[in-house]
């Protein structure tokens, strides 16, 4: 998305302006010798400012008309309640006031539609309405509040294509992908469901008489969710149903590059809350910038920030809540490796290294950057893997045949080929690919590149681009010692049938990060298992497990049902 497409003032605006300016003038001469050249200079005045508007205004019909939502190629984006024009804050009611952007689509850079972000007053606005609907909301039995997270995920079903289509459209992520993207929120949901009649904490044994110690679970309030581009439905589900049956408010700001989709999954959550009365700032948004992810990041009635994004990003996000003693979610970058030994089956690795490296053009968090191949082996998998990407089928985003889309922006071009430049002074040889294609958008060829040293500091950077890094290694201590010397760790894999060896890798000595795989790629993770990683990616756990206990706080109780005191130390008082 480009803030230097972001649409003028409504045409309404600019002519009462303009007009009151012009009225002022006429008054102010009025009754004086030089009326008349006054009143000429009105005249001129007037016929500039017709023409000025009529300028604006052809403008903004040409703007209009370019608008991918009005094509009739598009017109299904209406089914989700989007037109050109979208207010970008919601709180109970939809609103925007401040300034307007335009999202464009990454497999041709065409304007889609526009959106009206938040203001800091509605930021304010927005804040004290989730504070006072989390007094409801709390208040609401779990098992009741999981019938809601039920329901809303009941209503992505019925919008379940033509929201991953518009995933495909404003990120550029296959169609098969922003499908499967909103699975995942409903298939969280679900799982969200079950879960709300399982919360709880162990009762204890005391060890005085007549007493009970008990573990309670409730809620941390108002939690903020801030989200990356690469997943703009997924991730947001992930927080925001287990959140919500956690008796937690939320309030999401999306990726300014995705505003589209974060509008149209907040009215289909809208909605939800709506047809059961329920306040529907319960869900609020507001589309914004650094200005509201900062205040978001500094506002002591924000419980707990949830943010998935970069590294960079993710320390300053952190430092600004710890300076609160608040709570933070971090789910940050990943350079991931997968580890190919002597022993493996190469008909499992070469599928999975090509998913894992070219799926989503590159951009998962858990994308394989790293592919360490032992030496006995390097050649014929570099062979097979190579041959395997020159088939990876690269078009539009909607071909049901496509397998591969575009770069979500032309700044991840502009990191792709410096990337390669970098690769290639620091002895890197391009294999495969290293090319920006000569069609309109955002495409360039997924890339293979080896030779590297396993520190080349290219190698340690994570790009969110479809570079792989091909690493040859000869001991099971030097691939483990490679896996864990970046400071990254989100996920990893090995390839091999020893079973000393997968269980070494699972252990204390084996992979630092936070997804440990054996014979499968290092993405496409279950949402039954905690998301996350360590190292610089955060230490932050989303999705299944325990995950849950990130959005409530604990508390310890005791309590003496007897008609004794038992002091600690054995102390009487008399």
């Amino acid at each position: 998305m480009s803030e230097g497409g972001a649409a003028r003032g409504p045409i309404t605006g600019e002519c009462h302006e303009a007009q009151v300016e012009l009225v002022e003038h006429a008054v102010y001469c009025t009754g004086y010798p030089t009326m008349q050249r006054c009143f000429t200079l009105t005249i001129v005045r007037h016929w500039a400012l017709r023409k000025k508007l009529f300028t604006i205004s052809y403008q903004q019909s040409a703007a209009m008309s370019t608008l991918l939502i009005n094509q009739s190629k598009y017109a299904w984006l209406k089914e989700l309640g989007l037109s050109e024009d979208n207010d970008g804050v919601y709180n109970g009611n939809w609103g925007g006031k401040g300034e307007v952007i335009t999202s464009y689509c990454p497999a041709n850079n065409e304007p889609i539609a526009r959106v009206r972000q938040a203001t800091m007053a509605e930021y304010e606005e927005t804040v004290q309405k989730s504070r006072d609907a989390w007094k409801v909301w709390a208040d609401i039995p779990a098992p009741k509040r999981g019938e809601i997270v039920r329901q809303i995920g009941d209503a992505l079903r019925k919008k379940i294509k033509v929201l991953g289509s518009l995933v495909s459209l404003e990120m550029g992520k296959i169609y098969v992908e922003g499908v499967g993207e909103v699975q995942e929120y409903v298939d969280v949901c679900d799982y969200a469901v079950g879960l709300s009649r399982m919360i709880g904490g162990p009762v204890l044994p005391s060890e005085r008489p007549g007493h009970a110690l008990i573990e309670m679970w409730n809620p941390v309030g108002l939690v903020g969710i801030i989200t990356a581009f690469n997943f703009p439905v997924a991730v947001y589900g992930w927080n925001n149903a287990i959140a919500l049956i956690c008796g937690n408010v939320c309030l999401w700001k999306g990726a300014p590059t995705t505003p589209l989709t974060s509008v149209a999954v907040t009215k289909i959550v809208a909605e939800v809350l709506e047809q059961n009365n329920l306040p529907g700032a319960i869900c609020s948004m507001t589309c914004g910038g650094a200005d509201i992810g900062t205040a978001m990041s500094k506002d002591e009635r924000v419980d707990l920030v949830s943010f998935t994004g970069s590294t960079h990003v993710g320390k300053m996000v952190a430092m600004l809540v710890q300076e609160r003693f608040g709570r933070n979610l971090l789910e940050l970058g990943g350079n991931n490796a997968i580890i190919v030994f002597e022993d493996a089956d190469l008909n499992l690795v070469v599928p999975s290294a090509v998913f894992a490296s070219v799926g989503t053009a590159g951009q998962r968090c858990t994308t394989t950057r790293r592919l360490m191949l032992h030496g006995s082996i390097h050649d014929v998998v570099v062979e097979r893997v190579a041959k395997a990407y020159k088939q990876v089928r690269i078009g539009d985003p909607w071909d049901p045949s496509t397998m591969y889309g575009p770069l979500h922006t032309k700044q991840a071009v502009d990191q792709y080929l410096a990337a390669i430049e970098q690769a290639k002074q620091q002895g890197g040889t391009v294999v495969c690919g290293g090319k920006v294609m000569d069609r309109p958008g955002n495409y360039v060829e997924p890339t293979i590149i080896t030779g590297l040293a396993h520190d080349a500091p290219i190698v340690h950077t994570e790009t969110f681009v479809p570079i792989l890094y091909v690493l040859k290694f000869q001991t099971e201590e030097e691939a483990f010692a490679w896996n864990n010397e970046v400071k990254q760790g989100l996920s990893s894999s090995i390839f091999t049938k020893d079973m000393g060896r997968v269980f070494r890798w699972l252990g204390p000595k084996g992979s630092d990060c936070g997804i440990v795989n054996v014979n499968i790629p290092t993405s496409g993770a279950e949402i039954g298992g905690a998301f996350g990683g360590e190292k610089h990616t955060g230490g932050g756990r989303e999705s299944g497990s325990d995950s849950w206990k990130q959005y409530m706080r604990r508390s310890t109780c005791t309590i003496n049902y007897s008609k004794d005191l038992p002091l600690a130390q054995g102390i009487k008082f008399e």
